[in-house]
């Protein structure tokens, strides 16, 4: 089942949405829902891009800070700031971002491999670049996001918390 879903029409569909002037886009299929900002509990000892936990409907879900996540300056929430609901294998995972864009339907001869920069750039989090319009759509490899131990420290932490 979850072959054939990449295969069809929603194979190259992703939701969009900004980083300051950037537009960065996950796979639709890998979005769960999209939440307006709400209160989290920070967690101690946690790297500073992890905003803490949220209890979303009687689920303990770790919410992180795109932009510290990209080493961008961290702002407060405005009306436009929203939490992108992502689910990772059977975890889900909060992303803070400015502002959702759209859900956008790339053609295969609009995606491309990420350019190199050189060994001292990091772009594996980079899956595809997408032509989009006038805009170029950054779309992200959530795996490769975060390395295996920080994805399992953060898919940890909604055990930890449903625990307490």
């Amino acid at each position: 089942m979850e072959q054939k879903k990449h295969n069809d029409r929603t194979s190259n569909r992703f939701l969009t949405f900004y980083l300051e002037e950037e537009v960065y886009g996950v796979h639709i299929s890998d979005v769960k829902e999209i939440i307006a900002m709400m209160k989290t509990t920070p967690v101690p000892k946690t790297p500073k891009f992890i905003q803490g936990v949220m209890n979303l409907r009687g689920n303990i879900i770790p919410v992180v800070d795109m932009r510290l996540k990209f080493d961008m300056p961290s702002i407060p929430a405005h009306m436009y700031t929203a939490i992108v609901i992502i689910k990772l294998g059977e975890k889900q995972i909060g992303f803070i971002v400015d502002k959702v864009e759209e859900v956008i339907n790339v053609e295969e001869e609009h995606l491309s491999i990420p350019p190199e920069f050189g060994s001292h750039i990091d772009t594996r989090f980079i899956k595809n670049m997408a032509q989009y319009k006038q805009k170029v759509v950054m779309i992200l490899d959530l795996l490769a996001l975060f390395g295996e131990e920080e994805l399992t420290m953060v898919q940890n932490l909604s055990k930890t918390a449903s625990e307490a």
